[in-house]
């Protein structure tokens, strides 16, 4: 009995090793004993051919393609002190784009500001490259470097002028350090801001494109991949990353001081050599003006562009709330044509001229209206 229970033990083993090791693969999924396995078999369905992108998408694509090769990641390296007085090396990051052939470089002053210890540049094959700065420009948050490399691409720049709300816009940068981040927007407004200094920035292209920390420098493009503003900065409330509101310098501000920068290294900003005073309807109608709007002029700067074409700043001290005000001087109501209703009108007048260049102030002396031609002297710590 006990020798035919152990031969039957022996029979199931082995018939149990032959079903498990000669059973035909496409017969795997059944069970031992006939029925069906637990799983089916995985049937994937797939795409015969690559999808085809439509209109909008190959322009995208283009776009980004195009002007990849021309936008570079800047670390700027600065040396700084901890609490126990040892010297501690610290990196920002930002974006760039190049200029020319010849190795320029457009970015944000605030990327290199502080910069003691080096600029790097990497370009989008990887390549690294020391950077020389060759001038900045802290009002305007520009700065312009220059590296030694070789088959650069240069980006084409557009005219800022012209721009429109509404128009598709994208921004290409290293957002938090990822390089050759693209992203696509509209331009929600443009409008006057406050920099990061306080300086105004004119004609500020706000737009909903994604901008974070390390976008700071790269191009802000149209649709053909033009740049038409170099991304500065974000309202954030604090949050430090996109809320949808970003904001770009016009491209034709930093073609206005470009020229400066690469001739002498800093930006030789032209101005009327005046002190002045916006003057609105309310306060006009009190003075007794002849015009509704217009910059009074408070002081002209002895030596300066104002002084050297004739005209006159106030002789009788008079009040507005607290402040002190002079009365008397001649109010700019237009520079060029272009109507002047405070002194941010005269700053975007000046960033599209330079030291040296002739224009013509329309003025009301009294009750008499005048033109006249004045060509513009150099900043020097005065207002407008």
């Amino acid at each position: 009995m006990k020798l035919r229970r152990l031969l039957l033990v022996v029979v199931l083993v082995t018939g149990f090793w032959y079903v498990t090791t000669h059973l035909p693969a496409g017969l795997n999924h059944l069970s031992l004993f006939g029925g069906r396995g637990s799983g089916s078999p995985l049937e994937l369905t797939e795409a015969h051919a690559a999808p085809e992108y439509d209109a909008e998408e190959q322009n995208n694509i283009a776009v980004y393609k195009r002007v990849l090769p021309s936008v570079v990641n800047i670390t700027s390296t600065s040396l700084v002190f901890n609490f126990f007085y040892g010297p501690v090396p610290q990196q920002g990051q930002g974006s760039g784009f190049i200029l020319d052939k010849a190795g320029h470089i457009l970015t944000n002053f605030h990327v290199v500001e502080g910069a003691n210890r080096g600029v790097e540049v990497q370009l989008s094959n990887k390549h690294r490259y020391s950077a020389k700065v060759v001038g900045t420009d802290k009002t305007h948050d520009l700065a312009l470097l220059q590296i030694d490399a070789p088959n650069l691409q240069p980006v084409t720049l557009a005219d800022s002028s012209q721009l429109a709300v509404g128009q598709k816009v994208f921004a290409i940068g290293n957002p938090f350090g990822l390089a050759g981040t693209m992203t696509r927007g509209i331009i929600s407004s443009i409008r006057q801001v406050r920099g990061a200094e306080g300086a105004p920035i004119e004609d500020a292209i706000q737009t909903d494109a994604a901008i974070n920390p390390g976008n700071s420098g790269g191009p802000l493009l149209n649709s053909h991949g033009e740049v038409i503003g170099i991304n500065t900065m974000i309202a954030s409330n604090g949050a430090e990353q996109s809320s949808g509101i970003g904001f770009a310098i016009p491209i034709n501000t930093a073609k206005a001081v470009l020229a400066d920068l690469t001739r002498y290294g800093q930006v030789r900003r032209p101005s009327l050599g005046i002190v002045s005073y916006p003057i609105g309807p309310d306060l006009a109608e009190q003075m007794g003006l002849n015009a509704d709007y217009g910059v009074l002029i408070q002081k002209v700067i002895p030596g300066g562009a104002a002084d050297r074409a004739g005209l006159r700043g106030g002789n009788e001290q008079a009040y507005v709330g607290n402040t002190p005000i002079m009365l008397g001087g001649d109010l700019i109501i237009a520079i060029d044509g272009q109507q002047i209703t405070d002194p941010q009108d005269i700053s975007g007048v000046m960033d599209r001229h330079q030291a040296g260049d002739t224009i013509t102030v329309t003025i009301l002396r009294g009750r008499r209206q005048m033109n006249i031609k004045l060509i513009l002297g150099e900043a020097r710590g005065v207002n407008t």
